[in-house]
């Protein structure tokens, strides 16, 4: 599994010009997920983002989590994060699991984060088209990837 995490004042995503997710400040979380992918490194990855400390403390150090600071999180599928593009100009997506083993590891995740953080996790739509739109805190961003993938 691979994440890309934001801190946002706010984010969004859309399908057909429709809202289906939005958060105020917090965390955007683009999920990507590899067949290597299981329960254990699901577990990993979901310990790591709620207690990961890139929220600023009363002196302005990344020292609070989204949990520390009550913060929300959107989870967006993105199965592009897996691809490799260091041979010709086409990526490769075979790092990527397929629709019908994504979905489900995807739909768990979810569900462990809002488990872990006790409040809805607001998400787009597994495969669809969507849009993105967010605004950056900070900028801050980091990549993470899981011990197996």
């Amino acid at each position: 599994m691979r994440l890309v995490i934001q801190r946002v004042r706010e984010a969004s995503v859309t399908v057909d010009n429709v809202i289906t997710g939005q958060i105020g400040p917090g965390l955007l979380v683009l999920a990507g997920c590899a067949p290597t992918d299981d329960e254990a490194a699901l577990a990993w990855m979901v310990r790591k983002l709620v207690n990961l400390r890139i929220f600023n403390d009363e002196n302005g150090q990344m020292n609070r989590s989204v949990r520390d600071v009550g913060g929300q999180v959107l989870v967006v599928s993105q199965f592009t994060l897996l691809a490799d593009a260091r041979k010709g100009n086409r990526p490769s997506y075979s790092g990527a699991a397929a629709p019908a083993v994504a979905e489900p590891l995807y739909e768990r995740f979810v569900a462990l984060v809002a488990q872990e953080l006790d409040q809805p996790v607001p998400t787009g739509i597994f495969g669809a088209d969507m849009q993105v739109r967010l605004l950056n805190d900070g900028p801050v961003t980091i990549v993470l990837d899981s011990p197996t993938t």
